[in-house]
């Protein structure tokens, strides 16, 4: 074996091994960065190979982070040591990934997903850990005084979603899980909605990690008859599942229903108006869904989609990508067009630029907090408006009061893609304060 080709293999192994640590309970990023300052232990957690949402993508992009900032020199000379930990989608695995933070003396928990967030928001408040830029899929995150989201959560979405709705669908049926977070989507979905003068959406509950939806794939379909109806389905994970079991439908079938090519932008269908046009947010579809399920051949072909960030191939990306190609490059679960992915990457561009400007030796989790609450202002380089979490800052909305980005975008699946329906950002500000 020659010398180059020994080099490449051993260089291929050292990446592969930094990359492998599952979301098995609780692991550190091995490293080391030389200097005086201390080291800056942080974690993310997520749910892994569970029946529900799984987001091991989002610990992933944690590790590869820490391995970019850590070649040269960590951040502003701290070492950033990231912990990982399996949520599993339940109150339990919340609640033990919150106790790993405290017993490590983790600074903050950067990036994360979890739906229970009573279980761990309780234990992070009374050790004083900062919750930085979570998934946004509960309304803790948006109460918390320690909670610093990078993005509107569930909520903008959904709200942005019926604005989204509201100028191309007469009726709209909603499936959502069968929840305590997911009874607000209806509510939600309506305020959006309601901006257009619309009636509001038929609601109906299903289980979040049932095999198959045909009686509720049923019930949507007959809510939204007629032309100029939508069906959307907020299921996260389980969504392709919904809609696999609605384009299976006999009358889908035999209609040709949403796999009749993509929406003209303006509401219509190739011209075959009266089809029952489906929809989702980010998070339930996005593109790597879209193709795993058959990209420009996908049920998703044609479906109105509202996010919080720029599309996946956005120039504001690059530097992302540019970490992911360099650190990540042999681990799979890291993919760029993901949504926990790219909301972990916003979190860490705020933990960066928080220390960064605290320019100290040693840094706490108190301090981190109080720079934040002072009213830090974090450039994330067009990928959301600026952030800057100050009391004036906080939308200060019912049920939702630190939610200080409020902008979405409106995308749409064409020929495979996901792109922008319309350019640039949507504020939902408005319509979340008028949720009731």
């Amino acid at each position: 074996m020659t010398g180059r080709r020994l080099t490449s293999l051993l260089a291929y192994v050292t990446a592969t091994a930094a990359g492998a640590s599952l979301l098995t309970g609780c692991g550190a990023l091995p490293g080391a960065v030389g200097g005086s300052r201390e080291p800056l232990t942080v974690m993310t957690w997520a749910p892994d190979r569970t029946k529900a949402t799984n987001m091991p993508g989002m610990p992933a992009m944690a590790q590869a982070f820490a391995r970019w900032v850590n070649s040269s020199g960590g951040i502003d000379g701290h070492e950033l040591r990231v912990l990982t930990c399996n949520e599993r989608n339940t109150s339990e695995g919340a609640a033990d990934c919150a106790r790993q933070a405290i017993d490590q003396k983790a600074v903050a928990v950067v990036g994360s997903y979890s739906q229970h967030g009573r279980d761990f928001m309780n234990a992070l408040e009374a050790a004083g850990i900062p919750y930085v830029g979570g998934y946004g899929v509960t309304d803790d995150e948006f109460t918390s005084p320690l909670s610093y989201p990078v993005n509107g959560g569930q909520a903008s979405l959904v709200a942005g979603h019926g604005m989204q709705l509201a100028g191309v669908c007469d009726k709209v049926a909603l499936v959502r899980p069968d929840t305590v977070d997911g009874d607000r989507l209806p509510s939600l979905l309506d305020s959006g909605l309601r901006r257009a003068k619309h009636g509001g959406a038929l609601d109906i509950p299903a289980a979040e990690d049932a095999a198959e939806y045909t009686r509720q794939a049923g019930r949507a379909r007959s809510g939204a008859k007629g032309a100029g109806g939508c069906v959307t389905a907020v299921l996260g994970e389980r969504t392709q599942t919904f809609f696999d079991s609605f384009r299976r439908l006999p009358e889908e079938k035999r209609r040709g229903g949403s796999r009749q090519g993509g929406t003209d932008g303006k509401g219509g269908q190739d011209g075959k108006g009266g089809h029952v046009r489906i929809s989702s947010v980010l998070g339930s579809v996005d593109q790597p869904v879209i193709d795993r399920t058959g990209g420009a051949h996908s049920p998703f072909e044609g479906a109105f989609v509202t996010g919080w960030y720029p599309e996946a191939n956005d120039k504001s990306w690059a530097p992302m990508r540019k970490v992911i190609q360099e650190h990540a490059f042999v681990d799979n679960r890291v993919d760029p067009a993901d949504t926990g992915v790219q909301t972990t990457w916003i979190a860490y561009t705020v933990l960066k630029q928080v220390v960064e400007a605290l320019d100290r030796d040693r840094i706490t989790a108190t301090e981190i907090a109080h720079a934040l609450d002072r009213g830090e202002r974090i450039d994330t380089g067009g990928l959301t408006p600026a952030l800057r979490w100050k009391y004036a800052d906080l939308l200060g909305a019912s049920g939702f009061p630190r939610i200080v980005n409020h902008q979405v975008t409106f995308q749409v699946v064409r020929q495979g893609q996901l792109v922008a329906q319309k350019p640039g950002f949507v504020d939902v500000g408005e319509t979340l304060l008028s949720v009731t």
